[in-house]
């Protein structure tokens, strides 16, 4: 039995409860203006957050406690260019900064704050409010909120995703106690290292050398102090944002298509991003590692390639390995299995992923989609000539990926 917005404001009472209406819903997607993100990605990011901050806001607007005594962060023209890179939007309620972070996940155990939000001088809020948002039903909730103070203190710091993480039960269910807190707690600002002073010439030679890099792993491979400085600074971040926006811009005019051709992997050669299941098994935990080695499927198979992709930052710490394993033909045909499974240790994919199969023409020949606890999803094994092309994509909401691959032989001379 699926419980309704009217139920679980009942049970989790503590929480803050907010209808989503189908026009809300459509105002924030078209907001989140397609030609002012570089991928689809980052337009749900920008969708997700446009959608929180519209409805708090007219929640605030309702209560004539706080219905002239707030403001965006900066300010609404500039939130592209933050939401390109960091999940979140920053807002001053009677002069207490609090940021909204939302997450469209269904499962809401733990709390992850983006790094820039909490080691960005300029960017640092008294309070972190953690929203979930469920689109299919139609409403938003903020189910805690956290100190900087707090997070500073007891979070624990992924350093691979840049994000600090809370548990649930470390967090404030209620936000009136935030607001009664922040009437009679004096707010003590913390002490940061200024951000170095970098040159002229080295930010041009910093923002040149990323000059094809994507948003993502920009947040990511850029070191962080370097980093926070492009952030800060309004211009220097809006340089970066047009970056970003020109390069997609360029490779949509280009239309570049990568194709993985799975031939190669029976020589073990695998790229773009592509690796052998076990080297890829190395860095994960040791449940995935078991859980491969049982699945009968996968046995059968003579040669696996597997590859992590993220789906965006509304699905904090949910990596993806999508693995796609083939074997030598037999009567002229490849047998190709494809399986999708969560990474980084967690047990189960979130519901609603669906894994598709598409001809070169773009029909689908195959889907198959995550319910609740799902460990992973697959495809039927197929069969293949050689010559053939095909995709697999990933989706989830808005958010696609999409991976192109051909069975191309190479005669030897």
């Amino acid at each position: 039995m699926v419980l309704g917005f009217n139920e679980l404001s009942v049970i989790y009472s503590e929480h803050l409860w907010l209808k989503l209406s189908e026009q809300q819903k459509e105002e924030a997607w078209m907001l989140s203006n397609q030609d002012c993100y570089s991928c689809e990605v980052t337009r749900w990011n920008a969708f997700l957050n446009c959608l929180s901050l519209n409805t708090f806001l007219s929640y605030l607007k309702g209560d004539p406690d706080f219905e002239n005594i707030y403001k965006v962060l900066p300010l609404v023209e500039n939130l592209d260019s933050i939401w390109e890179f960091v999940n979140g939007t920053l807002i001053t309620v009677d002069e207490t900064k609090l940021v909204l972070i939302p997450s469209d996940k269904s499962n809401i155990s733990h709390f992850y704050i983006p790094q820039e939000w909490v080691d960005i001088p300029n960017w640092v809020a008294r309070y972190y409010l953690a929203v979930q948002i469920n689109l299919d039903e139609g409403w938003l909730r903020i189910w805690g909120c956290a100190s900087h103070q707090q997070i500073r203190e007891k979070a624990c710091f992924d350093s691979a995703d840049k994000v600090y993480c809370l548990s649930r039960e470390e967090l404030v269910a209620d936000i009136n106690v935030m607001w009664v807190a922040q009437k009679f707690l004096p707010w003590q600002e913390l002490e940061f290292k200024p951000l170095p002073q970098l040159s002229v010439t080295y930010i041009e030679q910093l923002l040149s050398k990323h000059l094809h890099t994507n948003s993502y792993v920009l947040r990511l491979g850029v070191p962080f102090e370097e980093w926070s400085i492009l952030l800060s600074s309004d211009e220097l971040r809006q340089d970066l944002y047009q970056q970003c926006l020109n390069n997609s811009q360029i490779k949509q005019f280009q239309n570049l298509k990568i194709e993985t051709n799975l031939c190669k992997w029976l020589e073990n050669a695998f790229i773009n991003g592509w690796y052998a299941l076990d080297t890829l098994l190395s860095q994960q935990g040791k449940s995935l590692t078991v859980q491969f080695r049982r699945d009968m499927v996968l046995n059968e198979v003579l040669i696996k390639g597997a590859k992590l992709i993220d789906l965006g930052m509304n699905l904090n710490n949910s990596k993806f390995i999508l693995l796609v394993g083939i074997s030598p033909k037999i009567d002229d045909r490849y047998s190709i299995c494809v399986q999708l499974h969560p990474a980084n240790d967690n047990n189960y994919l979130p519901s609603q992923i669906k894994l598709v199969l598409l001809s070169s023409r773009g029909e689908v020949l195959q889907e198959s989609v995550s319910r609740s606890y799902d460990h992973y999803i697959q495809l039927k094994r197929f069969k293949s000539l050689a010559e053939i092309n095909f995709s697999i994509q990933v989706v989830h909401g808005y958010a696609t990926i999409t991976e192109d691959f051909v069975l191309k032989q190479f005669v030897s001379e």
